[in-house]
């Protein structure tokens, strides 16, 4: 399965505050794997919107993936947000690791059905679906059902059996 082989890639170490080139790639990679994974709520239509907020480099990469790609039979857009900005119609929002979104905007993201990705300490507990790690300079990505829950997504088996780990309700 390609998702368990993105996981395996080693990334080098981080450099002056950027990502490096091959762990940017490996996160957008994920991030459009993940859609492939995911049921929504409802219809989201035509049109996969993933926004990006504060990963202006791996909005890049991720744009450049999903140019002429689908899932299923639906196309991909790749918005870059910055603070503020509406965060209506996102099917999935990736949060860069320098990047904070407000309680009261990720609470209204959830109720929208929008999936939280995060990369940084403790993005579980701040509520985020999905928060990539790097382990043994590896990237992976740990999953919270009860985040999954709360906006109403249903995540595949098959992604849940190669995460690094799986935060289940109670926890």
């Amino acid at each position: 399965m390609m998702l368990f082989a993105f996981s395996c890639l080693a990334v080098g170490s981080q450099q002056g505050g950027t990502t490096p080139v091959l762990e940017r790639s490996v996160k957008a990679a994920f991030l459009y794997k993940f859609l492939g994974y995911m049921e929504f709520p409802a219809d989201p239509g035509p049109t996969l919107v993933v926004g990006v907020l504060g990963a202006e480099d791996v909005a890049a990469e991720l744009a450049q993936i999903t140019n002429g790609r689908n899932v299923g039979n639906r196309s991909i857009s790749v918005r870059k947000l910055g603070e503020g900005d509406t965060l209506t119609g996102l099917n999935l929002l990736f949060i860069g690791g320098d990047a904070a979104l407000p309680e009261a905007a990720q609470r209204t993201a959830e109720k929208n059905g929008t999936v939280i990705v995060t990369e940084r300490d403790g993005g579980l507990q701040n509520g985020s679906v999905i928060n990539f790690r790097l382990v043994d300079e590896r990237v992976r990505f740990e999953v919270s059902l009860p985040a999954a829950e709360r906006c109403n997504v249903r995540l595949s088996s098959r992604l849940l059996s190669v995460a690094y780990y799986v935060q289940k309700g109670g926890q």
